[in-house]
């Protein structure tokens, strides 16, 4: 039976791994650069994601000093990459609709007063 963290989709099923893919799709990172970017998770989890990932092939390791860098291996993500790039238009496009409709709720901006003079 094939083990279910090298299947890509699988990999791809999770918010916060699409989301590593995507910050790792602008370039190589360290997972303690992604831990930095995803404030909200810890490391370890940021270093589980990036094991499903690698296993799935979505993902590549290297070695620099200390440091393990990971890439995103193109052609693995190449069949999926126009789903993965709606859902992230998609996201995109649901942030701004959220703040400029928390912004249209707090209504406009009070304006400063000036002093006047005597």
């Amino acid at each position: 039976m094939p083990d279910p963290a090298a299947d890509p989709i699988r990999a791809l099923a999770a918010p916060r791994r699409r989301e590593i893919l995507r910050l790792l799709d602008a370039g190589e990172r360290s997972a303690g650069t992604l831990h930095r970017a995803l404030s909200d998770v810890t490391f370890g989890a940021v270093s589980q994601h990036l094991r499903v990932l690698q296993q799935a092939g979505l993902v590549k390791v290297r070695a620099e000093g200390r440091a393990r860098l990971y890439r995103v291996v193109p052609e693995a993500i190449a069949p999926h990459r126009r789903w993965l790039s709606a859902l992230w238009n998609d996201a995109l496009y649901a942030l701004k609709l959220a703040a400029e409709l928390e912004e249209g709720r707090r209504g406009p901006r009070a304006r400063a007063r000036r002093r006047r003079r005597p």
